[in-house]
Parts: C-alpha cells; structure tokens; sequence
C-alpha cells in the first residue's frame, strides 16, 4: 500500500506497530528512490493531529485491531473532511474469513474481542463510519493466492501471518496438528489447481469512505 501510494505520487506517511515490519519497508522505498516516512504507531492511537491527511489507507491491517470502533473514530479524526478512507478487508464468507473460522473452533478468541471478518461486511462498515460517511463504496474482490502447495501455504503463514503464527503457537502438539489438517481440507475445498499446486481465491472487499 505504501510503495502503491507513492508511486501515484503521493506524500506518504507509512505506519505499523512491528518495526521489522517499517524496516523492510523502508529498504524497499529506498531501493525505488522514494522519500517516504516510516512511524511505529498504534492504530487504535494515532500519533497524528485531527484532519492530517487527503487519504487514510489500510490493507488488511486496522481489521486486525482489538477495539474496532476506537480503530475506525482514529482513521476518521486524521483524514480530512471531504477525505477519503480506502480499506481492503477479507471476508468473512472468504477464504480468510473461513482461516479464521477454523482457528476459532480450535482456539476461541478472547471474550469480548469481535472477529476482524467483521471488517468484511457491509453491516459493520456501515456501523463504524457512516455517521461521519457522505459516501460509502463497497466492491467485492479476490485476492489469489498462488503457492508450490498447500503445505507450503501453511509453512508461510505459519512464520510470517500474526494470527496463524499466534495459533499455532498457542496449542499443544495434538491441537496443532489437528488445525494443520482442518486448513489442508479447507485449502483442498477451494483450490483451483489439478496438478498439486494450491490456487485459491480469497474474497475481500474494497471499501472507500468519503468523510463529511
């Protein structure tokens, strides 16, 4: 989303809470000769004043944040009115959407935490930014997912995806590896592919939001 932004020439301040995360990149801006500025930040705390920003971005990032709707009152004090926020969350009828779903039979979430497919859906967009909204576009989407094997999906994700990584993590041996075996079905129910390979198409939404 960064390196998009600034390719259109924007003025891009790129934000997250992982620093390796800011370090990659910023390597990678650094590579292609752009000027951006990187901040660790929170989400839910913006380090920003009120109506800093023309556009407010976020790929499959904000959806992951613990208090939704102090997330979403934070992307809407920072852009300005008559701003955009543009926003690509996963689905929860989805292939993430159906990731998580997965994770939650074998581990439920803490109480009071709401799924981040909520994200996902028009009822919750509607619900966190229409008060302040004078237009709402929503386009459903794929994202596919292109990998050696289903095994291979796994592996990756496993290592490099926060809510896989902290799942598996979070079990014992037997719960593991009774998780392994319910994604390779659900990656097998959805994949495209014939030769072994896993194609599977993930449905997300494309959400951009007018603020007043």
């Amino acid at each position: 989303m960064t390196l998009a932004a600034a390719r259109r020439w924007c003025d891009v301040t790129s934000t997250d809470y992982v620093p390796a995360l800011l370090a990659r990149g910023r390597k990678r801006a650094e590579a292609e000769g752009w000027n951006i500025e990187f901040m660790e930040a929170d989400a839910e705390a913006l380090p920003f004043k009120d109506n800093s920003f023309d556009a407010v971005v976020s790929s499959y990032g904000v959806m992951f944040t613990p208090n939704q709707d102090k997330a979403a009152a934070e992307l809407l004090r920072v852009c300005k009115s008559g701003g955009k926020i543009g926003l690509a969350n996963w689905t929860p009828e989805g292939f993430i959407g159906q990731i998580f779903k997965t994770i939650g039979k074998r581990l439920p979430p803490p109480a009071g935490v709401k799924s981040p497919a909520l994200w996902g859906t028009r009822a919750r967009v509607d619900e966190l930014f229409k008060a302040q909204a004078s237009a709402i576009e929503i386009s459903a989407r794929d994202f596919v997912f292109r990998y050696r094997s289903a095994e291979h999906w796994i592996d990756f994700f496993k290592a490099y995806y926060g809510p896989m990584l902290k799942a598996f993590a979070a079990l014992e041996p037997a719960g593991q590896a009774a998780l392994h075996d319910d994604i390779v079905k659900l990656i097998e129910q959805s994949n495209r592919a014939k030769d072994g390979t896993m194609v599977v198409p993930g449905e997300y939404l494309e959400i951009v939001i007018v603020k007043r």
